[in-house]
């Protein structure tokens, strides 16, 4: 069984869909917009893919690292995962969470 990773307001699941859209040049997951805080791959070998409202992780290194500020790191073993960004409801629509 596959393993789902939290790490704060980031879900990242492994998935067997097809990873497509645009490498990103840093692997940035989610940005604090409060904080300036940010969720990203520090080490390891990973790219990040974002098409349309979706990102996908490729990790291509045994391991590798996800670090924020305010969490433990957690280290992600190599493989593809699909990242989703918590959400809350709220009247009238959906908002992101603010790490």
């Amino acid at each position: 069984m596959k393993t789902n990773y939290r790490h704060g307001d980031v879900l990242i699941i492994p998935t067997k869909k097809k990873v497509q859209g645009e490498p990103q040049k840093k692997a940035v997951l989610a940005l604090g917009e409060v904080t300036g805080h940010s969720h990203q791959m520090t080490s390891g070998k990973s790219t990040l893919f974002r098409f349309k409202e979706e990102m996908y992780l490729r990790v291509t290194s045994k391991r590798a690292a996800l670090t924020h500020e305010e969490h433990a790191k957690i280290e992600l073993p190599a493989g593809e995962y699909e990242v989703v960004i918590q959400r809350d409801y709220i009247p009238g629509g959906w908002t992101k969470v603010i790490d």
